[in-house]
């Protein structure tokens, strides 16, 4: 699943208000933390994570890395924080975030 523009700013918005829940250290990205990533976003749908100091990988990396470790698309990166989304299917229909729809041809 390939976001599109409009869905990352519209993504982008509402995770201005979410807190960081994933923080990856010097031990990097491990069974755990793949673990805990995903099921945070199987019950929010988006996440935040930061990237602490004493970690060797970069924020972009690290976000590229459990992205893929988790399913989940990339949203944005700035600074050492990132923000993930995957879209949940336990969730009622009315508690999911819905994106807005992707034009088809012009």
């Amino acid at each position: 699943m390939e976001l599109t523009s409009k869905q990352r700013a519209q993504l982008r918005g509402l995770a201005n208000s979410i807190d960081t829940i994933i923080h990856i250290g010097k031990d990097g990205i491990g069974a755990n933390l793949v673990k805990q990533a995903d099921d945070a976003l199987e019950a929010r749908e988006l996440i935040k994570g930061k990237v602490l100091e004493n970690c060797m990988l970069t924020s972009r990396e690290a976000a590229e890395e459990l992205a893929k470790a988790t399913r989940s698309e990339v949203v944005q990166v700035i600074g050492t924080k990132f923000v993930l989304y995957r879209p949940t299917h336990n969730k009622e229909k009315k508690d999911r975030i819905v994106l807005i729809s992707a034009k088809k041809g012009k």
